[in-house]
């Protein structure tokens, strides 16, 4: 049994990673903390939680902190980075669901999040948490920068393409046509988050820059091996109508090489001991509601023409995106089975 810390209780992804910890056969939830809501029992803002855990809100105490085994970070960017080197020098492990420690590159994470990193030696030897590629790194990592939602859907729907000696795909070609449920904005007060807003609405947003864009370019050339052929895809986010979901369409031109491939079955090959991961049969359409509330992504591939392959992505961007990925680091880090309080299957309708 392990001690755990969540910094930033009551945001949609920390009380979704609270959720999922409480069902966790080998963890004990000690520290729960809130700028705003201290002393207050987490099941009065969250009554889904009732009978579930009498946990209450505290401030942040780094002392306290130091205490558990592992601390998560379910806060805006900027928060971890002030905090992990004292607590790595305690022990305890840090893993973080913002930003903080999800790019090495420290010129583009000041570009993109307007923060100076406040710890960049211990960035250096953090590990960027995708469980499905990074495993073997993340067991022995004492910092995880957990991915980003839409990086994830395109990491795992395009790995296999760039996991192979022969090239398969134009990497110039990519473009990631992508869509997430408003509940990816986050918990929080804000004009354009109203209903009144977003029902019977669809838009893009972040068209001219997303902060996700130097993400999959250095998650993907970590993949690939490849460098500064990535830059100039194009990935453009939209925001639907629905609370939770994320799909991301992703567009490729093949080579020779991977027009002659069977891509079908190179995927699932890839993914077949993936119990998170499920590539669906040749044409079929994933949908978001399959996946809803549980720790999976499902993907399909389509060749509608010679030399081009679209693929589908889809995934819950609270739980693969966000809490559930965490959960999965947390159970590598601590040699737990990988799918300890993880296996819920997705809500439907």
């Amino acid at each position: 049994m392990i001690t755990v810390g969540i910094v930033g209780g009551t945001g949609y992804t920390g009380v979704e990673l609270l959720r999922l910890l409480l069902r966790h056969p080998n963890v004990q939830v000690n520290v729960l903390t809130s700028r705003t809501e201290n002393c207050r029992r987490v099941d009065d803002m969250f009554p889904s939680l009732r009978g579930h855990t009498d946990l209450q809100y505290s401030d942040l105490n780094i002392d306290e902190l130091k205490k558990c085994d592992v601390v998560f970070f379910a806060t805006p960017h900027g928060v971890a980075m002030k905090h992990a080197a004292e607590l790595v020098a305690a022990n305890t492990k840090v893993i973080d669901l913002a930003a903080d420690f999800r790019l090495q590159n420290l010129e583009q994470f000041e570009k993109w999040y307007g923060l100076e990193h406040a710890c960049p030696d211990i960035l250096k030897d953090s590990v960027y948490g995708l469980s499905e590629l990074n495993r073997d790194k993340i067991k022995n990592a004492n910092v995880i920068g957990n991915p980003g939602c839409y990086p994830t859907t395109v990491q795992l729907g395009l790995a296999p393409l760039f996991k192979q000696a022969e090239a398969l795909v134009k990497p110039e070609s990519i473009i990631i046509d992508a869509k997430s449920g408003v509940s990816g904005a986050g918990r929080k007060a804000s004009l354009g988050m109203i209903y009144s807003e977003n029902a019977d609405n669809f838009k893009a947003y972040g068209v001219a820059g997303h902060r996700h864009h130097p993400e999959i370019v250095e998650a993907l050339e970590n993949i690939s091996g490849l460098k500064d052929v990535f830059n100039h895809i194009l990935f453009v986010p939209h925001l639907v109508p629905m609370i939770r979901g994320m799909l991301s369409t992703i567009y490729v031109d093949l080579t020779d090489a991977g027009d002659a491939a069977d891509l079908q079955s190179l995927y699932e090959q890839f993914y077949a001991n993936e119990q998170f991961v499920d590539v669906m049969p040749a044409n079929s359409s994933p949908e978001t509601r399959s996946v809803r509330g549980a720790n999976q992504l499902r993907i399909a591939l389509y060749k509608p023409q010679p030399k081009k392959l679209i693929v589908l992505s889809v995934q819950d961007n609270l739980v693969k995106g966000a809490a559930g990925q965490a959960v999965q680091n947390m159970n590598l880090m601590f040699g737990f089975a990988e799918n300890a309080g993880l296996a819920g299957i997705g809500l439907l309708p």
